[in-house]
């Protein structure tokens, strides 16, 4: 039943209701072996099928959604009105709801918003049915934009059957802690934002946030950046809208779809070692070799790993080889807004299941090594102190995140008319425990220290 459109009869859970027949015209979206939603008409009526297709649990998820859309609209909150639910010939069992017309999906409409203000507005809709939903006991499991739909000034909730409902309010803390939640969709860095949700959450529920929980909001805000963080991190190694995993002529790995489009990544990664010698040798030493070449359209920085031994090619097999740590490593960093060269692809070249070679492949960045920034001339002493401070915020907020460099010197981290740019990731971490990122991020600080006490040093001699 892929063609659309097609006709489904469903036989209503009421006993003296009469089969159904909707057309469904289009699929919004399908999570494989558990459901399936159809844009469809119910005679003349636009209406969405829900079909739950779990061989076991296809029915209980029918009733879960169907007791959700029920008690929503019982507490007087926007949702879907719920039709009828029954079975769907054998595709398992389905609810039916109205559609509602010329509304809009809060992620997409986020995801096409540019503008500080539209999203800012946005986010006050979302928040302001955050918060009648608290004050009316419902809690949301699975908090995300895509769970909402804003036609003009009212906000719909849908997917209920991940909402939990009790009796009286929801408490302070389950409340700061799902605001934070949403709030970790807005840029960390729009403090004017962060500041609305709080504002407005307070005015419609009436409440004000003493100090206590504002320093829950921030410990909570933080936690939410770090699973979201986590969950981008997971997604850039599997296909999907934004990667294309691929495994061909010898090599494996990840790229942007973007990138790959043309021309082909694995007929280019056949002869990279040709082109990387053809490019600008930027290093050439026993551990890694670097070239900035054009690559498909663009100017990349290829940054290949070389085979040391079958010692240490089997160990960085088993913990996962330099490229793919970089690779990994530039996608946080990325999700986080710290500046780094944008990650386009990472491969490996194998013998049997043995990685022999990986290779990284990022943006080029054009900006000054910071050893040579400091011994511009031509900066001013403000300029020198404005990127220092800078450079020391980008640290900051790695240190918030339990994220050391673990290389850092002055000549990999470059200067440019936007601020710092961390390069050379292969050594970075993300402890687990605060106290060792403590340890780790001093010996980072006392490297970068000493390379500028070096970095002085020389220049008096020259002098």
């Amino acid at each position: 039943m892929s063609e659309f459109p097609f006709s489904v009869t469903i036989k209503p859970t009421r006993s003296d209701d009469k089969p159904q027949s909707i057309k469904c015209m289009g699929l919004l979206r399908s999570v494989r072996g558990k459901r399936r939603v159809y844009e469809a008409l119910w005679g003349d009526r636009p209406v969405i099928l829900k079909v739950f297709s779990d061989p076991i649990k296809a029915k209980y998820h029918m009733n879960r959604e169907w007791r959700g859309l029920t008690l929503l609209q019982q507490r007087g909150l926007n949702s879907p009105t719920p039709l009828f639910k029954g079975r769907c010939n054998r595709l398992g069992w389905a609810v039916v709801t109205e559609k509602i017309t010329d509304a809009v999906n809060v992620r997409q409409a986020l995801d096409n918003t540019i503008d500080g203000n539209d999203t800012r507005q946005l986010l006050r809709k979302v928040v302001r049915e955050l918060a009648r939903q608290h004050s009316k006991g419902v809690l949301q499991r699975d908090l995300h934009m895509a769970n909402f739909m804003i036609k003009g000034d009212e906000t719909f909730a849908l997917d209920p059957s991940q909402m939990r409902f009790i009796s009286g309010r929801v408490g302070p803390r389950r409340s700061i802690a799902q605001l934070a939640q949403l709030a970790s969709f807005a840029p960390e860095e729009d403090e004017n934002t962060i500041s609305m949700v709080c504002e407005e959450y307070a005015r419609v529920r009436s409440c004000k946030f003493s100090e206590s929980d504002m320093t829950l909001f921030s410990k909570e805000l933080t936690g939410w950046i770090k699973k979201a963080v986590n969950r981008g991190v997971r997604k850039s190694l599997r296909t999907s809208k934004r990667y294309q995993r691929f495994n061909r002529y010898g090599h494996r790995g990840v790229a942007i779809r973007k990138f790959l489009e043309n021309p082909d990544l694995g007929e280019l990664a056949a002869n990279i070692d040709n082109a990387m010698n053809d490019g600008h040798v930027l290093k050439n030493g026993n551990t890694c070799f670097v070239s900035h070449i054009g690559l498909a359209g663009k100017e990349v920085v290829v940054k290949r790993y070389n085979h040391k031994g079958i010692i240490h090619s089997l160990r960085h097999t088993i913990k996962g080889s330099r490229a793919r740590r970089s690779w990994l490593h530039a996608n946080r960093l990325t999700l986080l807004k710290v500046a780094t060269p944008k990650p386009l692809a990472y491969f490996e070249r194998r013998k049997g299941t043995i990685v022999w070679k990986s290779y990284f492949v990022t943006e080029h960045v054009k900006g000054q090594r910071l050893c040579d920034f400091l011994r511009d001339d031509t900066k001013s002493r403000n300029e020198r102190a404005r990127r220092t401070e800078q450079l020391r915020e980008v640290l900051a907020k790695l240190h918030k995140y339990n994220i050391t460099h673990g290389d850092l010197k002055l000549t990999n981290i470059l200067v440019t008319d936007n601020g710092p740019v961390l390069t050379d990731l292969d050594a970075m971490k993300v402890h687990t425990f605060r106290w060792i990122c403590r340890i780790k991020r001093r010996k980072d600080t006392a490297r970068m220290k000493a390379n500028m006490e070096i970095d002085r040093h020389k220049d008096e001699n020259k002098g």
